[in-house]
């Protein structure tokens, strides 16, 4: 920035006008910075006063017209600064808002020196409240005022003393405070390794011939990229958003946005938010005093406990206050909906950012008429795609939901659900998951969605816009929508187009059976199952049938037969023909005896792609919005994302009331490579016989439930060889649904059988 000084008056305008195709994400981080300072707005934070925004290296003044785009930038501030070094640039700044008609105070000065008590003329008119903090100690009793939105856009590597410029923004900034910075980085993915409080490091590597160009054509015109800048700038703020992106207009250059915030507000009341948090993931009482005191540091580890009763997101936290460092990104999010975990362990980099489930394939309704969850209960489940799990919040509102899945992607669709119903009204959020398709999706997800996601969810979703804005469904990714590619694309290469269509829309059942009667050959061939369908690869990547899951059915069909063991010797293929009469069994009665156009929106996604306005999820109707849109409508949801086992086993002893158990994200081709993960497959025909897994869950849940509390469990097999184990366990067993050959049990009709196991009321343990 020092180089600035002298640059004459003309090329400052040759620099405004260039910079907008070099540096990109100046608009984004304004976005992302604005959508957080409405939130406070709304949340009350600043009462009738206006918050103070201060633009470091703010040269021509981009960034602050810019973001009238988002804010009303003369009405919004009660006052701005633009600081910058160079006068040339700040004279283009001081024109740019003489022609707008602002009042901003552009300040030639250096960045290390600036004080907001230094221009008490500009800012006479605003009260020192939150956003202007009047701090008194007893060595300093002037009054100090401070910025509630701190911004620096491609300064930051053109400062050499950046050190004691962030030093500086530190003490700058209000404790409630937003910092936003935007510029160019190089760094491998060696370097974050073990830094937990970074928000995410997806699309942060960049390669070693990348670094080493980058920092030399960079150099030629004295912009540093060392990736100590963007380390230190990490250090000194909590983290809220991150995003690592390229900009290809001009070769893929790295940049970085940062959104962060004051690590000290959480350090003043560190023992309450973490016991807080801990007490809501393990649904043990808060240990801290309620009025949050900051209390010393040896302290945190409070009363001794047993380790399963710490959440591992509490107790990463402890290590790194005791390191000195900022917490993980979640805690300073806006939702402690999401609870920290470790992205970078295998088991959650083996699905390759991508989700198995776009859709739920259980039927809610079923959960409801054989739980009757109410607003009392506990409840356990997976999150899956969130669907069932919103029409819990829907129907009952347990007092809380802990949803698992050890897929971090499954989670981050969930928290993207979450998100649209406490921003977006109805019609937005029915074009996104009823439509499968918004236009609009990312200005969307920067503007409006992103202060109510986590850091990691955020930057999934702004890698994958494209899933809402092109002409494909959203539907249609994922593992479960190869199976929506496959079947849209068999029945526009059969000719069948017309008859699909009409199965989505006929009114009544005898003509849904008529209709039926002409697909089906194609849909229940037998080529096809051998080609495709019964294939180990598509029953895993659409399905979501393990090999566990497959062999049961077999057993099951060889125990129904005749020549029982000896047939079972040969239906070892899984392309064989007990499959074909599972997927027979499973699609007949459904298309006999549910409705697709009325009822059935499972089959009609499948189908159609998309909901329509008659058939679709409960919580995709206008009521549903009205009621999920509420503001603590989702205070009892906990999003943990780990093994079913693990986070059962730091449950305090009874205090579960309801366990929905049924399948989760897990990848089979890696589990010899992740042995001792065999227990992460909380669909209990996932565990393998010969293993202890099962009983391992089992000891879990009968600890972590209160006595008369449900498991609810689904089987491919009629009589699962683990219910013996929950009989063992101290649980009474009931088998509530079984679909033998012809019938119907639900709208998916896909499982065998439904069981419920209940705690024995005197059980010992």
């Amino acid at each position: 920035m020092s180089s600035l000084r002298t640059e004459p008056y003309l090329q400052a305008n040759v620099y405004d006008a260039s910079r907008r195709r070099l540096l990109c994400g100046r608009e984004d981080m304004l976005a992302l910075a604005a959508a957080q300072l409405k939130f406070q707005k709304q949340q009350g934070l600043w009462g009738q006063s206006k918050p103070i925004w201060v633009d470091i290296g703010g040269g021509t003044g981009f960034n602050i017209e810019a973001m009238h785009a988002y804010l009303d930038v003369p009405y919004f501030f009660s006052a701005v600064f633009l600081v910058d070094l160079s006068p040339s640039l700040c004279e283009v700044a001081r024109k740019r808002f003489r022609r707008l008609g602002w009042n901003v105070n552009v300040v030639c000065e250096d960045a290390r020196t600036f004080r907001l008590e230094d221009h008490l003329d500009e800012i006479a008119h605003a009260t020192p409240t939150n956003q202007a903090l009047t701090e008194y100690t007893s060595t300093h009793t002037d009054m100090v005022y401070q910025a509630d939105l701190i911004t620096m856009s491609y300064s930051l590597s053109m400062i050499p003393d950046y050190y004691n410029v962030v030093d500086s923004m530190v003490r700058l900034l209000a404790p409630c405070g937003i910092v936003g910075a935007v510029d160019f980085y190089v760094q491998s993915i060696a370097e974050t390794t073990g830094r937990n409080y970074v928000g995410g490091s997806f699309n942060r590597h960049v390669n070693w011939l990348s670094r080493g160009f980058w920092r030399a054509w960079f150099d030629c015109d004295r912009v540093s990229l060392e990736g100590a800048r963007r380390d230190y700038l990490e250090y000194r703020f909590g983290t809220k958003k991150i995003l690592n992106e390229r900009n290809y207009l001009l070769g893929g250059i790295p940049y970085y946005i940062f959104l962060g915030c004051h690590c000290e507000r959480v350090f003043a009341r560190t023992r309450h938010l973490l016991e807080t948090v801990d007490a809501s993931c393990t649904e043990s009482p808060p240990l801290s005093p309620a009025n949050g005191q900051e209390i010393d540091m040896p302290l945190l580890s409070g009363p001794a406990l047993p380790i399963e009763a710490r959440s591992k997101a509490y107790q990463s936290a402890i290590v790194n206050l005791s390191s000195n460092l900022p917490l993980q990104s979640t805690f300073y999010q806006n939702s402690q909906a999401r609870i920290h975990y470790d992205e970078q362990l295998k088991k959650h980099m083996q699905f390759n950012n991508d989700y198995l489930y776009a859709f739920t394939w259980e039927d809610p309704r079923v959960d409801q008429r054989l739980l009757r969850i109410s607003d009392t209960d506990t409840v356990l489940c997976l999150t899956s795609a969130g669907d069932n799990l919103l029409e819990y919040l829907i129907t009952a509102n347990p007092r809380r939901i802990h949803a698992v899945d050890l897929n971090p992607n499954q989670n981050h669709l969930l928290e993207l659900k979450v998100a649209a119903f406490q921003a977006l009204p109805y019609a937005d959020v029915w074009k996104m998951f009823g439509e499968g398709h918004h236009p609009n999706f990312r200005r969307l997800l920067v503007d409006k969605l992103s202060c109510h996601m986590s850091s990691q969810a955020f930057q999934f979703w702004v890698n994958n816009t494209n899933r809402f804005t092109s002409s494909t469904s959203f539907y249609e990714y994922g593992g479960s929508g190869h199976a929506i590619k496959l079947i849209r694309w068999l029945v526009r290469f059969s000719g069948l187009r017309r008859a699909a269509g009409e199965l989505c829309t006929v009114r009544t059942r005898n003509e849904q059976r008529e209709v039926w009667s002409r697909i089906r050959p194609m849909v229940l061939s037998r080529t096809l199952h051998w080609a495709l369908v019964g294939t180990e690869w598509f029953l895993w990547k659409a399905a979501g049938v393990p090999a566990n899951q497959r062999q049961m059915i077999i057993r099951d069909s060889s125990d129904l037969r005749p020549d029982g063991p000896a047939r079972h010797e040969r239906l070892t293929d899984v392309s064989g023909e007990v499959l074909w009469d599972y997927v027979v069994n499973t699609l007949d009665p459904i298309a006999r005896d549910t409705l697709l156009s009325e009822e059935n929106y499972h089959y009609l996604l499948t189908l159609a792609g998309r909901y329509t306005r008659r058939c679709h999820p409960a919580y995709l109707s206008p009521k549903a919005h009205t009621k999920l849109s509420q503001l603590r409508a989702f205070s009892g949801l906990r999003i943990h994302t780990d093994e079913m086992s693990e986070v059962i086993q730091r449950f305090s002893p009874a205090t579960l009331t309801i366990a929905i158990n049924e399948r989760e994200s897990v990848c089979p081709y890696h589990l010899a490579d992740i042995q001792p993960l065999s227990q992460i497959m909380d669909s209990m025909d996932w565990f393998s016989p010969t293993s202890t897994a099962a009983s391992t869950q089992v000891r879990s849940l009968k600890r972590a439930l209160k006595p008369k509390g449900r498991v609810l469990l689904r089987s491919a097999g009629l009589e699962p060889w683990y219910v013996d184990v929950f009989e063992k366990g101290g649980f009474e067993v009931r088998r509530v649904a079984a679909r033998l050959p012809g019938m119907c049990v639900d709208r998916v009709n896909m499982y065998a059988s439904t069981w419920v196991m209940t705690k024995a009321e005197k059980c010992p343990g």
